[in-house]
């Protein structure tokens, strides 16, 4: 018996690229993602907090922010592992998530019509 190449499954997310979306988007660049890569997660997300602050004049005021962090890095996992992934099974295997709760939160973030446009160009 001859070795075979064994046969890679690609799903329908197999194309789905965050940082393809955000760059299509004009949202990211090169120089952007490379002085991002130096930064840590908690000052990316001070960072951000800051500039918002800074945008209202430091009126973040009666916003549950603590509250509502762990929603906000959920979904941020939830994409990422989407487009990390080729398949829905394999996406589920690697954030350790059980079949009702995958496609209920892939119902919930939306994730077909938020990668669609950079599928539709490909």
């Amino acid at each position: 018996m001859k070795w075979q190449k064994k046969k890679r499954l690609q799903g329908k997310q197999a194309r789905y690229s965050l940082i393809r979306k955000l760059r299509k988007d004009k949202k990211t660049s090169e120089e952007f993602e490379s002085m991002l890569s130096a930064l840590s997660l908690e000052e990316i997300i001070g960072l951000k907090l800051e500039l918002a602050a800074r945008a209202i004049d430091s009126r973040l005021f009666g916003l549950a922010l603590w509250a509502g962090m762990p929603y906000i890095v959920h979904e941020a996992v939830f994409k990422y592992a989407v487009s990390a992934t080729r398949t829905k099974l394999e996406c589920m295997n690697f954030i350790g998530m059980k079949n009702q709760q995958f496609y209920s939160l892939w119902n919930r973030y939306q994730i077909d019509s938020y990668f669609s446009e950079e599928e539709a160009e490909n």
